[in-house]
This record gives C-alpha cells, structure tokens and sequence, in this order.
C-alpha cells in the first residue's frame, strides 16, 4: 500500500516540474519577441532618420555660371618603369540627373577605379552635406607618361577634387596626396610612394599628403653581387631592403593624414 501512495506524489513533482519549464520557456519567449520587436523598432527608426537626413541634404547650387564648377587637381603615379610621374585630374559639376561621365587618354584605367569614383561621390554628398542626385560629374584624366595608375591610390585626390568642384572652390596646386579612400572619409594605405613624393616635388609640390604611418618606406635597391668559381664569374641581382624618412630624402614637405576632412584643410588653405 505503501509503494502505490508514492505514484501520485511522483506524477505531481514531474506536473510541477513540467510546469515550471514551461513558464520559464514562456518568459524567454517573451522576451525574445520583446528584444526582436526593440531591435526592428531601432532598425526603422534609422532608416527614417537616414531618409530625413538625406532629405534634409541641399540641393547643389552652381556658382560659376551655366558652364558648372570646375577644378583640376594633380595626381602623382608611377609609369610602367615604376618611376613617379603626375597625371592631370579634372573633375566638373554641373546641375544634371546624377550622371557620372569619365574621360579617360592614353591610361590603362583599372576597372577598380570605377569604384573609387563611386566612393568619391558618396564622401563629397557627405563631407558637404549635399544631395548630388541632380548633379553630373565629369572626371577626366590626361595621363602623360602614367600609362598605369591603380584606382585605389587615386581615391583620396577622385574625393577631394569631387568636393572642391560640388563647392566651388578652388585647390591649393602646391598640395598633393595619395591615398586610397574609405566610405567613412577615413585614408587608406599605398605603395611607391618615395617615387610619387620625388614626382610631386619635381612638379613644384611643398606638401605631400600620405595616409597615416605611411611618412617612411621600405625601398629595395638593386645590387649586383658576383661571386667566382674556378675559372668563371657568376653574377646575381639582389634586391636590397632600405628604410627610409621620405620627407628627409626626397627633400618635401610629408603630412600624414587620417581621412578626406583632415586633408581638405590643407587643399584649402
């Protein structure tokens, strides 16, 4: 009798614990749904506040007659021998349906470079608070001896030339600048940049802009190094690491830089 008086007890203690689960499961749930319905709330409100904000831009205003704004920035690169050179830059503004056109002479224009375009017009809308939709913007670009120039490392000078035309301003010509560019305006890393510095300051540059811890550069020097066996001498090339201060061996001005704003105050100045 004893045994069978132990089954209800047994059967009330699972009941309980069962029961006990099932809230605690409810309650997470609960929260779940609370937690997911706060989320989707924040997401709207963001996008809302993204939609005002865009709205909120101006509209681009012309300042140089019907012929749009007009700027011309100088763009230091490297020819096939991997020796700097400067490439001319124009970018033009002028009251359109948000065109982006692209004249290109004698360059092998990566197609990355389309990108940064996109890029440069995305920062100039937010570094001048400008709705650029009702904007046309041609780039062009007379690239001389620069038969290669990567389209990355062209994106900081694409930005700022993109913001000076939307604005109407004119660049300071002894400033220049290389560096690739970031959807946030921040500067990012590129090579050569010793034989881009030594191409700027041959071209009557003072400052050169590089992105941030880019101020000094490992250059490989080439060397010869022979060596005999018996009768014969065997030659070999050898590229040779050298870490050197840019500004103290091209003879420039270098200014490390962190993003397109920084930048835009010595283009201004």
């Amino acid at each position: 009798m004893a045994r069978k008086n132990k089954k209800p007890r047994i059967i009330g203690k699972v009941v309980f614990i069962l029961a006990v689960i099932l809230v605690v499961y409810l309650v997470s749930v609960n929260a779940y749904l609370f937690n997911l319905n706060s989320n989707l709330n924040s997401q709207i409100k963001q996008i809302q506040e993204s939609k005002n904000n865009e709205d909120k831009k101006e509209t681009f205003k012309l300042s140089v007659g019907s012929e749009g704004n007009y700027v011309d920035i100088k763009l230091p690169a490297v020819n096939k021998d991997s020796k700097g050179v400067i490439t001319n830059l124009e970018v033009r503004a002028i009251k359109g349906n948000g065109k982006t056109l692209v004249d290109i002479d004698n360059l092998l224009f990566w197609a990355d470079t389309q990108n940064s375009i996109r890029m440069a017009k995305e920062v100039a809308s937010e570094v001048t608070n400008m709705n650029l939709n009702d904007v046309d913007l041609y780039f062009g670009v007379e690239a001389g001896d620069a038969q290669i120039i990567s389209g990355p490392s062209a994106g900081a000078a694409l930005a700022i030339a993109t913001i000076a035309a939307v604005e109407g301003k004119t660049l300071n010509d002894k400033v220049m600048i290389t560096g690739t560019v970031n959807h946030d305006g921040t500067i990012g890393p590129v090579g050569e940049i010793a034989e881009k510095a030594k191409a700027a300051k041959e071209a009557g540059a003072e400052i050169f802009l590089v992105p941030l811890l880019q101020g000094q550069e490992v250059i490989y020097e080439r060397t010869e190094h022979c060596q005999k066996f018996g009768g014969s001498q065997f030659c070999t090339i050898e590229q040779i690491p050298k870490k050197i201060n840019i500004e103290k061996e091209i003879g420039i001005k270098v200014v490390e830089v962190q993003n397109i704003k920084e930048a835009m105050s010595y283009f201004y100045s």
